[in-house]
Formats: structure tokens, C-alpha cells, sequence
């Protein structure tokens, strides 16, 4: 075997140990700051009813159309919606990889490019909205009351995800949809391993100062402090 061989076969082995111990090391951060809880006394209210809501994978928080403190229907038109019912109580609001959520629908849409720019900050984002006329309490879809103070910080937050047009609006995706009721729109930031749909939702409740977790990346180390 000569130096050149020896030289190549050497680097190989420190490049995939390199990507173990990195693994190993983002596996035990995850779990470690999935499970340490900031806000673990929220201020206790009742002034405005909101949902974390859950579909195994993805983590949305949901909020009411309409109150005093913002009307998301000027924003979020029924129109922009296959259904254009505007007889709805609540929308949710998800954020992610823009090319996650246009072109893989399902699981086996996927492809590696797409997965690639999503975990390494090459893509793009997007909101997703979704109106609903009611929500059913459940293991995967958890009540929350909250202060007029700390709901006015969750709609800034929100707000400052959605890219805006020179008129001032939210841009929307036009024609692109997973059903009757939901909408996507222009979003602001990158998708990575260090910052997915989950990691936005969970700092979506740290705004609102309510429990969370330290830092996640999945559903479960959102849901994990309310279960």
C-alpha cells in the first residue's frame, strides 16, 4: 500500500469519525435541552385561548382569528384558501423549509436535494396557515390561556416570520395548498438542523412566556413539558 493510499484511507477515517462524533454530540444535545423547561410558571390568565397542535412531525400554534389585540383575516384572506369559508374560530400558523413544504406532501416526495438545502441553510422558508372551526383538546393538541400581554408578543412574533410586499402585505403562495383551509405565504429565515419548524414553534411560546423548551428540534421536546 503506498503513501498516497495510506494518506487517503487516513483522511477517510478521521472524516466519518469527524461525522459520528458530531452526530453523537447534536443527538445529546437535543435530548439534553429538549428537557429543560424555561417559563415553567407562566403568568396565570385567561384574557386569550391558544393551541399547540401537533401531527406526529410538524408543530403548529394556533390562535384565534380574530379579538382586540388583531384581526388575522385582513392578513390571511379566506380568499387566499380553497374553501374561502370565512365562518372560522381559529387559524395556526407553522413555519419551515419552503421546498419541505411545496414539494413533499408526503413522506415519499422527498428527495435528498431538497432534505440537503433544508438541514444546511441553502433553502428558503415558508408559513403555513391553516383556519379552523374548532379544535378538539387531545395528547397532540394541548389548551393554553394566556395574558392580553403575552398574546400581543406571540403576534409579533408571528409577524416578523412572514415576508412582507412593498404594499405593506403578507406574500402569498399562490396555488399551492394541502387542503380546503390552509395557505402559504413568503416566510423569513433558513431552515437547518439547528432550527426546524419545531425549534420555531417552541420559540413562538417562549415569546409568549410560556413553558418551553431550552432549545429542540421535534414536537416532542415541546410537548414533553405539557404532558
Amino acid at each position: 500500500m503506498n503513501k498516497k493510499v495510506r494518506q487517503a484511507l487516513k483522511f477517510t477515517g478521521r472524516f466519518l469519525l469527524a461525522i459520528v462524533a458530531f452526530l453523537v454530540v447534536y443527538v445529546l444535545a437535543v435530548i439534553i435541552c429538549s428537557h429543560i423547561t424555561v417559563n415553567d410558571e407562566p403568568e396565570a390568565s385567561s384574557d386569550v385561548t391558544i393551541f399547540i397542535n401537533s401531527n406526529g412531525v410538524h408543530t403548529d400554534i394556533v390562535v384565534p382569528v380574530k379579538n382586540d389585540v388583531k384581526d388575522w383575516s385582513k392578513e390571511i384572506l379566506y380568499a387566499h384558501t380553497k374553501s374561502q369559508d370565512s365562518i372560522m374560530k381559529y387559524v395556526a400558523f407553522g413555519w419551515g423549509d419552503k421546498g419541505f413544504y411545496l414539494d413533499t406532501p408526503e413522506w415519499s416526495d422527498l428527495k435528498a436535494s431538497t432534505a440537503a438545502k433544508a438541514a444546511f441553510y441553502l433553502g428558503t422558508s415558508a408559513m403555513h396557515t391553516r383556519y379552523y372551526s374548532d379544535l378538539k383538546e387531545d395528547d397532540s393538541c394541548i389548551k393554553l390561556t394566556i395574558s392580553k400581554k403575552d398574546y400581543e408578543s406571540l403576534v409579533q412574533y408571528i409577524n416578523e416570520s412572514f415576508q412582507f410586499g412593498e404594499d405593506k402585505k403578507v406574500l402569498w403562495i399562490a396555488n399551492h395548498s394541502y387542503g380546503q383551509y390552509d395557505a402559504f405565504y413568503e416566510g423569513t429565515g433558513k431552515y437547518s438542523l439547528f432550527y426546524t419548524c419545531n425549534t420555531w414553534a417552541n420559540n413562538a411560546l417562549k415569546a409568549a412566556n410560556q413553558k418551553a423548551a431550552l432549545w429542540t428540534v421535534y414536537e416532542g421536546g415541546i410537548f414533553t413539558h405539557y404532558r
